[in-house]
C-alpha cells in the first residue's frame, strides 16, 4: 500500500511547477506529485489550462488521472472532457466504480457516452454503468453504485467468505455484506466481523440481521440524504419496485448531495438564482446576481411610490421620516430569522413539530414577545430624544404590529411555496425583504393616520 504524502500548495511551488510544465521537465512533475493524494493533485491543475492538464495526465498513472478527473468541480469537468477521445476516457472509468463513471458520463452527449462504453475492456462495468445511465442523475437509481458485497441466505459462512473474496476485487469500499434470496430480494445484512466469528458450517439464514434500512430506486437525492442522516448510516442499499438488490449508495455521494443542496439554498437565500463560483466570468456573476436585484429595486420603485401617497403626512410631521428606515429593516430582519428557521425545518423535517396552527401559534408568541420588547425600547428612546409622545406611540405601536406580521409572513411564505414545489429558500432572499418592506410601511402610516387623526 503506497504512502500519501503531505503535500502544501505554495506560491514557489507553483512557479517550480509551471517552469517544469513549460521545459516539459517530466522528472520532476512525475517526482513532485508521486504519493500526493489525488484531491491535492486536482487543486495544482485548478491553476493551469487543459493543454497544460492534459501533459501532466499523460505523465502520471492512470489510476490517478481517473481518480483527478473524478475530484474535478463538475463545471470545469464538463469543458475539460472535451479534450479526451473515447478510447482515454474508457481507460479512466475502469479504475472509476460505477457511480462515479456514469456521473462524468451524464456530462458528455449520448453519441459520445456510447463510443466510451464501448471501448471499455471490463465487460461488468459497463453494464454497470449502462445500467446506472437508464436513471436520473438526482434520484437513489443515479446514485447508487452496482459494486457492493451480497450474500445468499442458503449459503454456509465458509461458502460466503469465499464469494465475497471474490466480490471484493470490485468493491472498494465495505461497510456490511447484504443478505439476499435466490430471487436477489433483499432480506437484510450481516457485517464482516460477525461472519468471521461464526462456525463455517453455519448458515447465514441463521445469524443475519433482517432489520434494515433501504431505499427504492426512484427516491429523490433529498429524501435519501434525510434517511441516512436519521440513521446514521455508511451506506445503504437500494431497491428496485419489485425488492431486488440493485446497488448501494456511499456516505461519501450523500455528503456530496448535502453540500450541493446547502449551496443552492446559501445562494438562493442570499438572491443568487444560479450555480457560480468566485473565479467565473464577469456575465455568468452578473446573470446570477440581476434577476433578484431587479427585483429589489422594483420593490424599491414600488416603495417610493407608495410614500408618496403620504407626503403630506410627512409634510404635516416631518419626524414620521426619521423612523422609515427602523420599520423597514425591522420588518426585513424579523422576516428573514423567520423563513430562514421554517426552510431549516422543512429540510429537515420532525414528525414531533405539531400541527400547523401550533408552529403558528408559537411563532405568533415569539412574535408578540419580541414586539413588545422592542416597541418598549424604542418607545424610551423616542420619548428620551424627542420628547413627543404621539410620536412615540406611533413608531412602538407600528414597529409591535410590523414584528407580528413579518413573522407571519416569514413563517408562512416558505411552507405555501414548499406546498406548490417550489425552493422554500427562495422566501428568505429579497423576495420577503422587499414585501416586507411595503407591509411595514402601509402599517406605520395607517397607526399614523390612527393616532395623529391626519
Amino acid at each position: 500500500m503506497s504512502e500519501v504524502m503531505e503535500f502544501e500548495l505554495s506560491k514557489e511551488f507553483l512557479e517550480r511547477f509551471n517552469q517544469a510544465l513549460e521545459e516539459k521537465d517530466n522528472s520532476f512533475i512525475e517526482q513532485s506529485l508521486a504519493g500526493v493524494n489525488s484531491a491535492d493533485i486536482t487543486s495544482l491543475l485548478y491553476e493551469f489550462d487543459a493543454e497544460q492538464c492534459k501533459y501532466v495526465f499523460s505523465i502520471l498513472p492512470t489510476e490517478v488521472d481517473a481518480q483527478i478527473l473524478n475530484d474535478l468541480d463538475q463545471d470545469i469537468r464538463e469543458s475539460f472532457l472535451q479534450d479526451f477521445t473515447p478510447e482515454e476516457l474508457a481507460a479512466y472509468l475502469e479504475y472509476l466504480d460505477s457511480d462515479d463513471g456514469a456521473d462524468i458520463l451524464y456530462q458528455m452527449s449520448l453519441k459520445k457516452q456510447e463510443e466510451v462504453i464501448k471501448h471499455m475492456e471490463n465487460e461488468e462495468k459497463a453494464s454497470y454503468i449502462l445500467d446506472l445511465l437508464r436513471y436520473e442523475e438526482d434520484v437513489a437509481g443515479g446514485l447508487m453504485a452496482k459494486e457492493l458485497m451480497k450474500a445468499d441466505v442458503n449459503w454456509s459462512v465458509d461458502r460466503c467468505i469465499e464469494e465475497i473474496r471474490i466480490q471484493a476485487e470490485s468493491v472498494t469500499k465495505i461497510f456490511s455484506v447484504y443478505v439476499v434470496d435466490s430471487e436477489g430480494k433483499l432480506l437484510g445484512w450481516t457485517s464482516l466481523k460477525r461472519l468471521v466469528l461464526e462456525d463455517g458450517k453455519t448458515k447465514v439464514a441463521d445469524f443475519y440481521d433482517d432489520n434494515i434500512v433501504s431505499v427504492e430506486t426512484y427516491m429523490s437525492e433529498e429524501e435519501v440524504a434525510q434517511i441516512m442522516q436519521k440513521y446514521d448510516l455508511e451506506s445503504v442499499p437500494v431497491i428496485n419496485a419489485r425488492g431486488k438488490l440493485v446497488g448501494r449508495i456511499t456516505i461519501d455521494d450523500i455528503v456530496d448531495v448535502i453540500m450541493e443542496l446547502a449551496e443552492e439554498e446559501r445562494q438562493l437565500m442570499t438572491g443568487i438564482s444560479a450555480d457560480v463560483e468566485e473565479d467565473d466570468t464577469v456575465w455568468m456573476l452578473s446573470k446570477a446576481r440581476l434577476p433578484w436585484l431587479i427585483i429589489g429595486m422594483v420593490g424599491g420603485l414600488i416603495g417610493a411610490q407608495f410614500l408618496s401617497i403620504f407626503d403630506a403626512d410627512i409634510a404635516l410631521i416631518p419626524a414620521l421620516a426619521f423612523f422609515i428606515p427602523l420599520i423597514t429593516a425591522t420588518g426585513g430582519n424579523v422576516g428573514i430569522q423567520s423563513s430562514s428557521i421554517v426552510v431549516q425545518s422543512l429540510a429537515n423535517p420532525n414528525v414531533f413539530a405539531g400541527t400547523m396552527l401550533q408552529r403558528l401559534l408559537k411563532v405568533l408568541f415569539v412574535a408578540v414577545v419580541n414586539g413588545v420588547i422592542l416597541a418598549l425600547m424604542v418607545f424610551g428612546v423616542v420619548m428620551l430624544v424627542n420628547q413627543n409622545q404621539p410620536l412615540a406611540m406611533t413608531v412602538s405601536i407600528a414597529l409591535f404590529s410590523v414584528v407580528l406580521l413579518a413573522s407571519f409572513m416569514g413563517t408562512v411564505t416558505p411552507l405555501v411555496l414548499d406546498k406548490f414545489g417550489i425552493n422554500p429558500a427562495l422566501a428568505s432572499g429579497p423576495f420577503i425583504t422587499t414585501a416586507n418592506d411595503l407591509l411595514g410601511l402601509a402599517v406605520y402610516f395607517s397607526v399614523a393616520h390612527m393616532l395623529y387623526n391626519l
